[in-house]
């Protein structure tokens, strides 16, 4: 299915929200709570599926919410089709503060691979599907890593990123990353989590027991603050330091 044409723009600061600009008869998904605002002639309908294959029969839309349930997701995505003449609105608000990114999914193979919390919202034809990482290192130590989300289409998504928004592109390189940061990848990129050196460091140099891994040729999104980090150091009696540092370590050790 080809993804219905959207346009938008992107407002805020620290705090950011997109707003979508609708034709009549064009939908845009997102996730449920997401959304802001909308204007006149908007209309909304919690669905199970994204819609990008219309003819899936009832095993499929459930297999659908089955996975987006393992991904920690709301079993339902919420469509916003505008019913009325003319353009209205739809706007949808980040979770957190940090950063919204436009996707063009054409522009970049047809495929990025997202954490699993990232997804924000995107035109009617993107397809959301579970993807798991085949590292079992990757899973194992890498909390979300495992679980990932795999947007497909051919027209715009849109993801957020915690704090500031870091963009980088492979050629063959190696970048090593707190495993955490990680918001997405293309499909070029192989990504997995490794250990973060020796055991001194390890122990003592405050990155943590791991580090996410990521190779190959495509695009990389990070992000400087992701929720858990937030959460972390918000939470009573956290210090400033990681939980990777010693401290931490036995903090985590010892904890009831």
């Amino acid at each position: 299915m080809k993804s219905h044409e959207v346009d938008y723009k992107i407002g805020g600061h620290d705090i950011q929200y997109v707003e979508i600009e609708l034709d009549p008869h064009e939908t845009v998904i997102a996730e449920a709570g997401a959304m802001m605002y909308m204007k006149e002639g908007i209309e909304f309908e919690a669905k199970m599926g994204d819609g990008s294959e219309p003819d899936k029969g009832l095993f499929g839309k459930l297999l659908s919410a089955a996975s987006r349930k393992i991904t920690g997701e709301s079993i339902f995505i919420t469509h916003f089709t505008h019913r009325g003449y003319g353009k209205s609105h739809v706007a949808f608000a980040a979770p957190y503060p940090g950063t919204i990114v436009p996707l063009n999914l054409d522009r970049l193979g047809g495929t990025v691979i997202v954490q699993r919390d990232a997804f924000l919202c995107a035109a009617l034809g993107t397809k959301i599907s579970m993807h798991f990482n085949r590292r079992f290192g990757a899973g194992f130590f890498g909390g979300e890593g495992f679980i990932l989300q795999k947007l497909q289409g051919d027209g715009l998504a849109f993801i957020h990123a915690g704090g500031t928004l870091v963009e980088h592109e492979l050629n063959g390189e190696i970048l090593r990353v707190d495993t955490g940061c990680v918001v997405g990848f293309t499909q070029g990129i192989d990504f997995n989590v490794e250990q973060a050196g020796g055991l001194k460091s390890m122990l003592f140099g405050g990155e943590g027991l791991f580090l996410a891994t990521l190779r190959g040729h495509g695009k990389v999104w990070l992000q400087s603050m992701p929720i858990s980090k937030l959460v972390n150091q918000l939470s009573p009696g956290s210090s400033n330091r990681e939980k990777g540092d010693t401290g931490g370590l036995l903090n985590n050790l010892f904890e009831d």
